[in-house]
């Protein structure tokens, strides 16, 4: 008995050591790693920052759009990075250990930053998933980690810059566990991602990089506003299959240009051309305060839909940066438009059109509740959940990332491992 009680007790000292020892790990790569990013993720939003301001005080420069992608381009082309495949690289950096470095990182940081000086419409996030990954990717490898290590490692990057340049890391830690394939989380990179995401958001706030400043109003709870957020949430999932859809078709349009640089100097003239028909640059660049703006005043009701077209025409004509800033943009003015038509304080109207769509397009319900969560608070969690869920579900199986996987049916319980880019 004494034998035993003595088995027992080396066995649980054992994987008590184990343990400690990843923990002790994971803790200290993710403390260092959330230092190193936040400055990195701080010097990408303050250089994308200042870009935008730059436009803003030269509004001429959006004439030189067309040229910004040609030299984007040739940039590509110089860097041996011409087949670029965006984000989706991040998702195959993880799932398949694909290898991501220095020149992805610097060619996205370089690119994003040059699209957002001269007017093309897109975001960071996109863009900062991107570059955290090719750093935690490149580390992981200089490192001499073992396959899973170095997978952990880039999501771990990856969650660290997404918190660096949003500022919310509750949302950017489960977002780069959740996004890779819907249906599964990535538990093991849970410690890392959430220390490295806090460090991170703890370091760019110090260097003055805040968070989205918006509240939303509540309605009362009850069955007749459930039900009314729940329509809202199913108008958004049509309007993210609508947004897929036709990032899908405009980019194989696009494709048939062989020429790179061609392809890019026509969606930036095409870009040009709509900007001056608009007659302003509100729906260049990231659209920052016009998603701010949503929340306290009702905007025209197309934006939405203008700003939709100019990010597909900006992303999938060659230009670089984010998909999620624009989402957040076309989501937040879609629901503050139509929300005096549920009797919704307009701010309550954009606050679920962003986070719906948000949930619609990327597939990650999980993430979108949180980011709900850190963006107005826990007292709308009932609403936010509900419009998340419905959006979830009816939003198809269509997603921003053709490289993402759906592990489970989102209408049975179901293993499907369905590609997004499938066609069956």
């Amino acid at each position: 008995m004494g034998g035993l009680i003595r088995s027992i007790a080396e066995e649980i000292k054992r994987e008590e050591i184990a343990e400690s020892k990843s923990f002790a790990k994971w803790l200290a790569i993710g403390s260092v790693s959330g230092v190193v990013i936040g400055l990195v993720g701080t010097l990408f939003h303050l250089c994308s920052s200042s870009a935008e301001f730059f436009r803003s005080q030269h509004q001429w420069i959006i004439f030189l759009l067309p040229l910004s992608g040609v030299a984007i381009q040739l940039f590509y082309d110089a860097m041996h990075y011409s087949h670029d495949k965006g984000t989706n690289l991040v998702l195959l950096a993880v799932r398949d250990n694909r290898n991501m470095g220095p020149r992805q990182a610097a060619c996205i940081f370089i690119a994003s930053v040059m699209t957002h000086l001269f007017g093309g419409s897109s975001g960071r996030e996109g863009a900062s998933l991107q570059i955290g990954a090719a750093i935690g990717s490149f580390a992981g490898r200089r490192l001499r980690f073992s396959e899973d290590d170095r997978r952990i490692m880039t999501m771990c990057c990856m969650a660290a810059m997404f918190a660096a340049v949003f500022g919310t890391p509750v949302t950017a830690a489960i977002f780069s566990m959740e996004v890779i394939s819907v249906g599964i989380f990535y538990y093991s990179a849970i410690v890392p991602c959430v220390v490295s995401a806090l460090t991170a958001s703890y370091i760019s706030s110090l260097m003055g990089i805040g968070r989205l400043s918006v509240s939303a109003v509540l309605p009362e709870a009850g069955p007749v506003s459930y039900l009314k957020t729940a329509l809202l949430g199913a108008l958004c999932a049509m309007l993210s299959v609508v947004f897929c859809a036709a990032m899908s078709g405009a980019l194989k349009a696009f494709r048939k240009i062989k020429n790179h640089p061609l392809r890019a100097a026509l969606g930036g003239a095409i870009v040009v051309v709509l900007t001056l028909i608009v007659g302003d640059q509100t729906y260049n660049g990231t659209g920052g305060e016009m998603i701010v703006s949503s929340f306290s005043e009702r905007p025209y009701i197309g934006a939405f839909a203008v700003k939709l077209v100019f990010t597909v025409i900006t992303l999938c004509s060659g230009y670089k940066g984010g998909e999620i800033f624009p989402v957040f943009f076309i989501g937040s003015s879609f629901g503050s438009a139509i929300a005096p038509l549920f009797g919704f304080d307009c701010s309550m109207g954009a606050a679920v059109g962003m986070t719906a769509l948000f949930c619609g397009v990327t597939n990650c319900p999980v993430a979108s509740l949180l980011l709900s969560v850190e963006l107005f608070g826990s007292k709308g969690l009932p609403f936010f959940v509900l419009a998340c869920a419905v959006s979830y579900m009816l939003s198809g199986y269509r997603g921003l990332y053709s490289e993402q996987k759906i592990l489970y049916s989102k209408i049975r319980p179901r293993y499907i491992n369905k590609r997004i880019g499938d066609k069956k």
